[in-house]
């Protein structure tokens, strides 16, 4: 099967080096990403017999070329997949967490994980947390062959990654637990960054928050925020 990476040129603190933008088959486009006239045409070349297209989830990094590249290649944005579908050769996984829309799109041993996964760091979660880890284990029990993410390079030992996002997850809910625990205030969200996630660089700080609120809603579904 080929597969052809392209990286859009919008690095940032979240989009690392950029937004991968994949080809499958020649034919299926994965996330086209931002609306950059350079990285439009590099897709429109790298598609020999247009199919159609899929978004991992709706961020505008992954998705805002998508309508232009339609156009371009007179196939759609494929819309409407929900869990257990397929679409051309690949299966879907729907994998909310970092967006509640988010899906996963498997074929062959690959899986194209959008910001389920990453090639480095971890990935913000902004709610259902709970689903998103039955998502990452339901990826881990696929026996994979490798990790296309959404950003950052390709994962070679997909179960390697997939247990090290699972195990950082269980950290951070311990780190969290222990503060707590230690008296801070649930509501208090400075000092529990500071306590859970003090690695965190001060450009991701708001989005580490959106994380923290994340496992605080995990912990009130499962009764666990200690009483003072």
């Amino acid at each position: 099967m080929k597969i052809t990476h392209l990286r859009a040129p919008n690095p940032s603190p979240l989009t690392l080096s950029g937004t991968n933008t994949y080809v499958v088959g020649s034919a299926w486009v994965v996330d086209p990403g931002p609306l950059i006239d350079s990285h439009l045409d590099a897709i429109v070349s790298a598609v020999e017999a247009p199919a159609g297209i899929l978004l991992t989830h709706s961020h505008a990094d992954h998705s805002e070329a998508a309508p232009e590249l339609s156009a371009r290649l007179g196939v759609p944005v494929v819309e409407g997949l929900s869990d257990g579908d397929t679409i051309g050769p690949f299966d879907v996984l729907h994998v909310p967490g970092h967006a509640d829309d988010h899906l996963v799109f498997v074929t062959e041993g690959h899986a194209f994980t959008g910001d389920t996964v990453l090639g480095e760091g971890s990935v913000f979660v902004s709610s259902r947390l709970s689903e998103y880890l039955d998502g990452l284990k339901r990826l881990r029990a696929l026996g994979l062959e490798r990790i296309h993410p959404g950003h950052g390079d390709g994962i070679g030992d997909p179960d390697a990654k997939l247990d090290e996002y699972l195990a950082h997850r269980a950290e951070r809910e311990r780190k969290l637990l222990a503060a707590l625990e230690s008296g801070i205030a649930p509501d208090d969200e400075d000092a529990l960054l500071d306590a859970a996630w003090a690695d965190a660089p001060a450009a991701v700080r708001p989005f580490a928050a959106i994380t923290l609120n994340a496992h605080l809603d995990k912990l009130r579904g499962e009764d666990r925020i200690p009483s003072r």
